[in-house]
């Protein structure tokens, strides 16, 4: 009789192993923009290409909008395994490498093309491996595009910044950058900005024009400067625990179609910026100012001694590598 319960609980054993082996790896995407940014559809079209080329054995879930946790709290959440993939920006991973602030200095590249050439350099690929010590995994670039400063006045020179508030992201670099102009960053969360902008609690904010235009805050901003002054990028990045967890042909897929994902992301990103910029012009809510060259040469001028600030923090030969990806 006890030969017979043993083999019954065998079987029951074996049984409920299979079953959990046949269980889909739950892959938790968290993101804080709208589905429609670059950011958005690139998740989605990661989602799309595992679930074409995965089917049974991965399921990925996209959370946008910060439904699950803000870009502050998304890494801690990532060593914890409460989610599985994000992509924060490049800004917010001081806590786990200060080599990456490099990407928040002003004016530092003169523009997409130049961004790109020096992250798929090898000081670039490097940087991606700067947070393996912290126990992340680097897995990637995602481009939004370059910023722009929005305020409630027009800022054509930098004197004009004297004394605003400016929203920032948790980047020291930031900081330095608008205290160089005589404005005071505040550092608070992107779902918040929208809000502060339209009770008046800051005076301007720094942002992409597809970030701009999804989140309205060219709606509550009366005055927008096309500046290109900065970066705003994206780490696409996993805990090592979940990523070397995979079988690896589980794991070389989930790497070919985030690739993927990630150059859909890119080019949608790069068309977005125009197409963004100009249905905000054409929404008549806010005035877009185009600086004239020696007004522009009047920002690069105030913000750029930021550099030295920082230059033995982000490493001597990748800035020197981030200023030569601006000559083709």
């Amino acid at each position: 009789m006890k030969k017979i319960l043993f083999g019954l609980t065998s079987a029951a054993i074996l049984t409920l192993s299979l079953a959990v082996q046949a269980s889909p790896i739950k892959l938790k995407f968290s993101h804080v923009v709208a589905e429609n940014t670059p950011k958005g559809q690139m998740a989605n079209k990661f989602k799309a290409l595992v679930d074409e080329r995965l089917k049974g054995k991965v399921e990925v879930e996209i959370y946008p909008n910060g439904q699950l946790f803000g870009d502050n709290k998304v890494l801690e959440a990532l060593l914890l395994g409460d989610v599985q993939l994000a992509s924060p920006s490049l800004s917010k991973f001081k806590k786990y490498t200060k080599k990456l602030q490099i990407f928040d200095l002003p004016f530092l590249f003169n523009d997409m093309a130049a961004a790109e050439r020096f992250q798929q350099s090898p000081e670039g690929q490097a940087l991606l491996k700067t947070v393996e010590k912290k126990g992340l995994i680097g897995l990637g670039y995602m481009h939004n595009g370059m910023k722009q400063l929005s305020a409630s006045k027009p800022l054509h020179v930098p004197a004009d910044a004297k004394g605003l508030k400016f929203r920032i992201m948790s980047s020291d670099v930031l900081a330095k950058q608008f205290e160089a102009v005589g404005a005071t960053p505040l550092k608070k969360p992107y779902s918040e900005v929208f809000t502060l902008l339209q009770t008046k609690a800051i005076d301007g904010q720094e942002n992409t024009w597809s970030n701009i235009r999804s989140k309205k805050f060219y709606e509550v901003q009366p005055y927008i400067t096309s500046s290109d002054h900065g970066l705003l990028d994206y780490m696409v990045v996993t805990s090592a625990e979940f990523w070397n967890g995979l079988p690896d042909d589980v794991r070389t897929e989930l790497k070919k179609a985030l690739d993927e994902a990630v150059a859909f992301g890119n080019k949608v990103a790069a068309e977005k910026a125009m197409s963004d910029k100009q249905a905000i012009i054409d929404s008549k809510r806010t005035t877009v100012i185009e600086l004239k060259p020696e007004e522009r040469a009047k920002w690069v001028a105030a913000m750029k001694p930021v550099w030295d600030d920082f230059k033995d923090i982000v490493g001597e030969d990748n800035l020197k590598a981030a200023i030569d990806a601006n000559k083709e």
